[in-house]
């Protein structure tokens, strides 16, 4: 079964930076695309960002476009996620998913069958 295990959250202040990253075990890393959502108290989980396969296409949600960058390596089995210019409204806990995809270069935020168990990035104002 598929392990992913999130490292790399923290308390920040806002406008600063943080990375995520975002371990894969027990699988063919480079026959999935990769993803990372968050939830906040009082919230449903959301997208972030997601990564194919191949690591050529990348979709973000508006909140984050510009701000964060997800990128992977294939060769060390993770996936990043570049969190710049950080603000209080992005203070949650951050999940890593992962799900088998036949397609190198499709992405979406759907359809993620392996969940971490989260990191907690806190952004003080």
């Amino acid at each position: 079964q598929v392990q992913v295990v999130e490292s790399g959250g923290g308390v920040v202040q806002a406008g600063d930076s943080l990375r995520l990253s975002c371990a894969a075990s027990r699988v063919f890393f480079s026959t999935y695309a990769m993803g990372w959502f968050r939830q906040s108290p009082g919230k449903e989980r959301e997208f972030v960002a997601a990564i194919s396969r191949s690591g050529d296409s990348t979709y973000y949600t508006d909140s984050v476009k510009g701000r964060f960058t997800i990128s992977r390596d294939n060769a060390k089995n993770t996936v990043y996620l570049q969190m710049n210019s950080l603000k209080p409204e992005d203070t949650a806990v951050y999940y890593c998913a992962a799900k088998f995809e036949m397609y190198p270069d499709r992405v979406g935020n759907q359809e993620y069958g392996y969940w971490g168990q989260g990191t907690q990035v806190t952004v003080s104002s």
